[in-house]
């Protein structure tokens, strides 16, 4: 029926709708995978003390059950407070600010952004969340490698604690610490993540290979996570080697991936590559499809209202 709100055509989504949609659609995602993050990063510092903790790991369910047997289930959890902060103060910004930043690199209004100005928005907004969201980065790393055992003390006992311990033993700046390798790896994540779900979603819509719904949503983000995994792989454990090491250990971040290549040799820059692509694959499509239908509801409801009034 004309003048319906069924009849009336979508909106464009406003930037607080994908903001919000993007921010709470992370942080599902990360609750949902964060297990798999936490052996990611185990695997990843695996190698770099011998008084770490005495443990190998050896694959992703190998980390999660021996994880899982020796400092019990919750210990796969810890640092996701961290983590949802990480995700409302980062993943809504570089993602919500994401199409905005399109049409400000657009040639025109009219025109459809180009491939240049959606990696020069994937860089922007991924480089801003960096600098917001890098405490966070900092505690949830450091609470996901600590472990207890052998008599090895925790150096937190929680996250909250992590902060304070955090700026007061070492200092403000720590909090900052890896800001230059996480920097390169969000802008490669962001970049290519964003950009090829972009370009991959044009494609399936374009040439009628899937509808723009779930399915294509899917494959796009699976098919994106694989490719931001393989890019960031190297930037992303030298990330978490640098912010998961004590004061002195690594005089900067070239040095800490000069003592990985010459300690370990190349293999360690892919250290937890299976648990890496896991986690991002499976974080970007629950990410990604429920972003999509989160912002076409809000929007949706947002037409019914103005309809109605």
């Amino acid at each position: 029926m004309a003048g319906s709100p069924a009849a009336a055509p979508e909106e464009h989504a406003t930037m607080g709708v994908q903001i919000f949609s993007a921010g709470a659609s992370a942080c599902l995602a990360d609750i949902v995978t964060f297990p798999l993050d936490t052996a990611k990063v185990r695997l990843q510092i695996q190698g770099e003390s011998p008084t770490s903790s005495g443990i190998q790991y050896k694959g992703v369910l190998g980390t999660i059950t021996t994880l899982a047997r020796t400092e019990g289930p919750g210990k796969l959890y810890s640092g996701l407070p961290a983590g949802i902060q990480r995700q409302i103060s980062s993943a809504s910004l570089r993602i919500g600010l994401y199409e905005t930043a399109q049409e400000y690199f657009a040639s025109s209004p009219d025109q459809p952004p180009s491939l240049g100005g959606k990696i020069l928005a994937g860089l922007m907004t991924g480089g801003v969340a960096v600098l917001i969201g890098q405490p966070t980065e900092v505690v949830k790393v450091r609470m996901q490698a600590q472990s207890h055992l052998h008599g090895l003390k925790p150096r937190y006992t929680g996250t909250y604690n992590a902060y304070r311990v955090i700026a007061t033993k070492e200092s403000f700046s720590t909090l900052w610490k890896g800001t230059t390798p996480n920097l390169l790896r969000s802008v490669i994540i962001n970049c290519t993540e964003l950009v090829t779900y972009d370009l991959m979603k044009d494609f399936f819509v374009r040439n009628k290979i899937l509808a723009d719904d779930v399915p294509c949503h899917l494959l796009s983000a699976l098919i994106a996570g694989f490719s931001a995994t393989l890019l960031s792989s190297p930037a992303d454990v030298v990330k978490t080697r640098f912010i998961n090491s004590p004061p002195g250990q690594y005089v900067s971040v070239p040095s800490c991936a000069m003592t990985m290549l010459t300690k370990e040799g190349p293999s360690a820059f892919f250290k937890g590559f299976v648990p890496s692509f896991l986690r991002l694959g499976s974080w970007n499509v629950i990410m990604f499809v429920c972003f999509e239908q989160l912002k076409h509801q809000l929007m949706k409801s947002r037409q019914t209202v103005d309809c109605t009034t």
